[in-house]
């Protein structure tokens, strides 16, 4: 398959918004193949592009504000099939003739929603009232000329409207996100029933692209790959290795911020399960060394990234003579950088950055490597079944999130040897209590966190304790953008408590976090 022929698709144009690649991701559940584009994207930029539909995101401005997302309304010309949504929504409106209006009331999170008869083709088969989200305070207050209104709200007099003739629909809601409750329903009108798209698209069309694309950028040269052993590096080596074989070497750095048996699972039982060659390097004393005295988080994820590739480079250095016999230096790195981690180092367009991700932000500026990163458009839950179509054991596909910086960001406080012990321990037990209750399908990750700067008093053996408290963090979520706390049964809970205070040396109290995302994130740091 060469690349020319991947399938067309349909842009997400962004006009800034956190959850566009979550509009991106609703398509392709709906079995169609998507792009995310920024809101800067130019007429001949879409027409080289040939989509078959557009979405147009969401985004936190006013269309009416100095300097907001602006759009080319000669693209409304080409006649592609176009959905507006929220933002997306209002500068359609505004730019084909219609009205935006500052109404002074705003509408934020479920809002009732009445269908203006059957809601057209695009909110057919809805029920006529309906609960979906909002986030807005401007609102179309006049359709263009040519549309009909396809529902309101009692604040909204157009929530919705659709132009069939021209293929031009717009909700003012997010039907992307999970609380609307027909969003997917409104998503998949749009794209089969207005738009005439087959739902003919799925992970095995990734593997395909991918492995042509990773064809025609490495050529004949010579790869590394940085394999943590977490399901992002898993899923990216085995795909990589799929594309161009034993041009592909495998590196593990074992940095000792890993987790207890996580070295035997890459060199024994991911080597069997893939072929892939593989070489592990010994770098705990070059990390602990770099770290000593370090507190800041964005500093310590900042010196783990420098680090890791520090480590490939020598790597680089060790096999330069063997690639010299073979004909082909060592070109390009493989990294497993998914776009949670693009979004929250505001590689997103118009996004904040959250925090640096040692695969995004912490890269230095005198890389000596190409980078490959086949996994960068893709959400957490797409990566998996890729990796099950590439037949890695479920083992390895299954399991929880790992941040690439390890226990290093999961230690509140500086990094030591002693500590590293500890939460090793600690973390062994909660993820040995919640295989044994059943647990591992059910939440998205739990990270275990010790609060190595914080001290409290305890009684353990008929004395005075002052040991440090470990927080665990139980979480559901569908692709790490929004989470909440898992409530856990309280049995599995007190088991978790009671073995951590019991067998883990200088750890008193076991403490629960209860907080969503937003506002806080998945890890501590």
């Amino acid at each position: 398959m060469s690349v020319d022929t991947v399938q067309r698709p349909v842009l997400v144009v962004d006009f800034g918004a956190q959850y566009a690649q979550l509009i991106a991701r609703r398509v392709r559940e709906a079995g169609v193949f998507s792009e995310l584009v920024p809101h800067s994207v130019t007429r001949a930029d879409i027409e080289a592009k040939n989509p078959v539909a557009m979405i147009l995101s969401g985004g936190p401005s006013s269309v009416y504000a100095e300097g907001a997302p602006d759009f080319d309304a000669s693209i409304f010309d080409l006649g592609i099939p176009t959905l507006g949504i929220c933002y997306g929504f209002q500068m359609m409106a505004k730019a084909l003739g219609g009205e935006v209006a500052h109404t002074g009331g705003r509408e934020y999170g479920a809002t009732d929603a009445t269908l203006s008869g059957a809601g057209g083709t695009l909110l057919e088969g809805t029920p006529a009232e309906q609960n979906v989200w909002m986030s807005h305070g401007d609102a179309v207050s006049r359709a263009p000329e040519g549309f009909e209104v396809l529902a309101s709200t009692s604040s909204t007099p157009v929530a919705a409207f659709g132009n069939a003739d021209a293929c031009l629909y717009g909700v003012q809601w997010h039907p992307e996100v999970k609380h609307s409750d027909h969003g997917q329903r409104v998503i998949e009108n749009f794209l089969h029933r207005a738009a005439g798209l087959p739902a003919d698209w799925n992970t095995g069309n990734v593997i395909d692209e991918q492995v042509a694309r990773i064809r025609e950028q490495v050529g004949s040269a010579r790869v590394i790959s940085a394999l943590s052993g977490g399901v992002d590096s898993a899923v990216s080596t085995a795909l990589v290795h799929r594309a161009i074989g034993d041009q592909l070497t495998a590196v593990f750095v074992d940095h000792g911020l890993l987790r207890k048996g996580e070295r035997e699972q890459v060199e024994n039982d991911y080597v069997a399960s893939t072929g892939v060659r593989l070489i592990t390097v010994d770098a705990e004393d070059t990390f602990l060394g770099h770290l000593e005295g370090v507190t800041d988080p964005e500093t310590k994820r900042k010196i783990i990234g420098r680090e890791f590739i520090r480590a490939f480079e020598r790597v680089q250095r060790e096999l330069v003579d063997e690639a010299k016999a073979e004909g082909e230096p060592i070109k390009f790195l493989v990294q497993g950088t998914l776009y949670p981690d693009v979004v929250e180092s505001g590689g997103g367009s118009g996004t904040a950055n959250i925090k640096s991700h040692h695969n995004v932000g912490g890269l230095p500026d005198d890389l000596d490597f190409g980078l490959i990163e086949p996994l960068r458009t893709l959400f957490k839950d797409e990566v998996r079944q890729i990796g099950r179509d590439l037949g890695l054991p479920e083992a390895i596909v299954g399991r929880q999130p790992f941040p690439g910086p390890g226990l290093g960001i999961r230690i509140i406080g500086e990094v030591t040897h002693d500590r590293l012990e500890t939460l090793r321990a600690a973390d062994a037990i909660a993820r040995e209590e919640l295989t044994a209750a059943g647990l591992d399908q059910e939440i998205w990750q739990c990270p275990v966190v010790l609060l190595a700067d914080v001290r409290s008093v305890g009684v353990q053996g008929d004395g005075r304790t002052y040991g440090h408290p470990i927080v665990l963090r139980p979480v559901s979520s569908e692709d790490a953008m929004t989470a909440d706390w898992t409530r856990l049964p309280y049995d599995v809970l007190a088991k978790i408590s009671n073995r951590i205070t019991n067998e883990v040396p200088d750890v008193n109290r076991v403490a629960l976090d209860v907080t969503s995302k937003p506002p806080a994130t998945i890890e501590w740091e």
